[in-house]
C-alpha cells in the first residue's frame, strides 16, 4: 500500500514456530499497524499448511489488538456476485487436520465462540466499506463462511450441500484464524473478497486459479481503500471488544498447576491472569 509509511519488515520466532513470513510494519493513517502474507510472499503455503498458531502469536507479540482477515471467497448465493464484499459473521468449520488452539499439554481453555467475529470490529469495518461507495460493489453486512480444507476446490454435492445449509461464502483460512485470535484476546473480523460463484452456479460451474487471481487482482486496490478506511475510524474511537477478555472464565486448569514448560509456552497468553 503506498499509504503505509515507515515502512519496516520484523522476522520473529514464536514458541510454535515460524510465521508465514516476515512481518510488514509501518504507520497508516497515523497508526502502528502489521501486515502478514499468510501464504508467504511468493503463495508458496497450502490452506493446510499454514503456521497458524505461529501467525497469531506473531501479531501477539507485536501488540495487534484488531485483527482484519483480507480473504478470497467463493459465493453459494446469487447476490453475492463476483467483486462484491462481505463482512460474515458466523462460521462452519469443515477442515480436517488443522490445530485450532494454543492449549493442551497441561492445560484446558474453553473461549466463548458463539459469536466468532468481534461485533464491534465487523461494525467499524462495514462502516468503512458503507462509507466508499465503491462502484460495482455490493456489501454484505453479514453471512456464513465455511471453511474446508482445500487445496481442491469444492465438488458441485459439497458446493449444493453448503447451500441448502443456507451458506453465504466459502474459503480455506478463516476459522483457525479466528479461533486462535479469540484465544490470543484480539479483535477479529474477516472482509471476504468475493472471486467466484464456487462451481454451483450453472452459467459459472467451473473455478479456475486464472478466475481468482483476476477478479483479486480487481479487488485489490478496494481492499486497500477499506483497510485504510478502517484503521482510520479504529485510531478515532477504538471499540470495546469481549475478545480482548476472552480467556478470563475460560481457562480451567489452576495455573499453578500448569507444567512449566507449558507455562513458559504460553507465558504471552497468560500473563496478565498469572498474578
Amino acid at each position: 500500500m503506498d499509504a503505509l509509511k515507515d515502512v519496516q519488515e520484523i522476522t520473529l520466532n514464536t514458541p510454535f514456530g515460524s510465521p508465514s513470513d516476515a512481518f510488514i510494519v509501518g504507520t497508516l493513517e497515523g497508526t502502528t499497524v502489521a501486515f502478514l502474507a499468510r501464504h508467504g510472499r511468493n503463495h508458496h503455503l497450502m490452506p493446510s499448511e499454514l503456521p497458524f498458531r505461529a501467525n497469531i502469536h506473531g501479531m501477539k507479540q507485536l501488540g495487534v489488538e484488531y485483527l482484519i482477515s483480507a480473504s478470497a471467497v467463493g459465493s453459494f448465493q446469487e447476490a453475492i456476485k463476483p467483486l462484491d464484499m462481505v463482512v460474515p459473521d458466523q462460521f462452519i468449520d469443515r477442515t480436517k487436520n488443522r490445530i485450532s488452539t494454543f492449549f493442551g499439554e497441561g492445560i484446558v481453555a474453553h473461549i466463548s465462540f458463539g459469536d466468532p467475529v468481534c461485533p464491534n470490529l465487523g461494525k467499524v469495518l462495514i462502516d468503512a466499506v458503507a462509507s466508499l461507495n465503491l462502484p460495482d460493489v455490493t456489501l454484505h453486512r453479514n453471512g456464513t463462511y465455511v471453511c474446508m480444507e482445500g487445496p481442491a476446490f469444492s465438488t458441485k454435492a459439497e458446493s449444493n450441500l453448503y447451500r441448502s445449509w443456507g451458506a453465504s461464502v466459502i474459503g480455506m483460512t478463516n476459522l483457525p484464524e479466528a479461533k486462535l485470535a479469540r484465544e490470543a484476546e484480539i479483535a477479529y473480523a474477516t472482509l471476504a473478497l468475493v472471486t467466484d460463484y464456487d462451481c454451483w452456479h450453472p452459467d459459472h460451474d467451473q473455478v479456475t486459479v486464472e478466475m481468482v487471481i483476476g477478479n483479486l487482482h480487481r479487488n485489490a486496490i478496494n481492499a486497500q481503500k477499506v483497510i485504510q478506511e478502517t484503521v482510520r475510524r479504529l485510531a478515532e474511537n477504538p471499540p470495546l471488544s469481549a475478545a480482548h477478555s476472552a480467556l478470563k472464565y475460560a481457562i480451567l486448569t489452576s495455573l499453578d498447576k500448569v507444567p512449566p514448560q507449558t507455562k513458559e509456552k504460553l507465558a504471552l497468553l497468560l500473563q496478565k491472569y498469572d498474578q
